[in-house]
């Protein structure tokens, strides 16, 4: 007990200074804004947990703990070299994790799975993922409001990210798309549905599995929301207050997606799939 001890203490001189670099770099952008939000409804769901878990307390073996712990803290200070925030964020948590483990040992690690992988949404991504990730949806939400607009009478075209509409130009970057919310929403999404279905995982699973394409509809809400604003109220107005709001919009109109279908499926789900269920039983 006392070797745990040690390392809490250690990793304490390691978390503050991550976790200030983090919030510097990442939660005051649009991308990591949701970062205060998962630490505090992260801890508040370890918490609601932790009841669950004193049965099932059985600390590691030293050596066990030693294993894991020592080379994620070689790898941690290679990071801090580097000034890799997303590595070091997230070899940080690593660490921390290790530390619990070493008070709880591994049965009581994985009845906490779900609030230590939600934990893991406080940290920015390797910007190469998001690139990767984002760049064929870019394209894709670009087309598809391209597509609609065109059927409605509007004058537009365009080529992968490039909107022509009327005189004006637009780029769809990712900012624009409103695809760096797409963490934001995943993580507030498997809240509420984890915290609301957490007993029918069956369920849950169906609208976790739901959350990117409602992202992928907001954010074709917001660039076509962008593009009518550039057209009628002229550019300066898109780029100012207004395109702020679309961003607001956006993310309202994900959450409320995810919980009108929660609203809608889960009625069909009781009287169709869990009677199919019941009556094979």
């Amino acid at each position: 007990m006392k070797t745990n001890w040690l390392l809490s203490i250690g990793l304490a001189a390691i978390l503050v200074p991550t976790m200030l670099l983090v919030a510097q770099l990442s939660w005051g952008t649009e991308q990591g804004a949701h970062g205060p939000i998962v630490v505090a409804t992260g801890l508040w769901l370890l918490a609601r947990q932790w009841g669950r878990i004193e049965t099932v307390i059985e600390p590691p073996p030293a050596y066990k703990v030693a294993l894991l712990f020592i080379p994620l803290l070689g790898l941690y200070f290679l990071s801090s070299v580097t000034q890799i925030i997303e590595i070091q964020g997230f070899l940080m948590y690593g660490l921390l994790v290790t530390t619990l483990y070493s008070f709880v040992g591994a049965r009581a690690i994985r009845r906490l799975a779900f609030p230590l992988f939600y934990l893991l949404f406080a940290f920015p991504p390797p910007d190469t993922v998001v690139a990767i990730i984002t760049q064929p949806l870019k394209i894709g939400i670009s087309k598809a409001a391209i597509e609609l607009l065109y059927a409605l009478g509007y004058p537009i075209a365009g080529a992968g990210v490039t909107i022509q509409i009327g005189q004006y130009q637009l780029l769809v970057a990712a900012a624009c798309s409103g695809l760096n919310s797409l963490i934001s929403l995943s993580a507030i999404s498997l809240f509420y549905v984890y915290v609301r279905h957490e007993l029918d995982w069956e369920y849950a699973a169906l609208l976790i599995l739901a959350i990117v394409p409602v992202a992928i509809f907001a954010n074709l809400v917001r660039v076509l929301i962008l593009i009518l604003l550039t057209y009628h109220a002229g550019e300066a107005a898109a780029q100012g207050f207004l395109h702020n709001f679309a961003g607001m919009t956006m993310f309202v109109t994900a959450l409320l997606s995810i919980f009108a279908l929660d609203v809608v499926a889960e009625p069909l789900w009781r009287r169709y799939v869990k009677k199919e269920t019941r009556d094979a039983a």
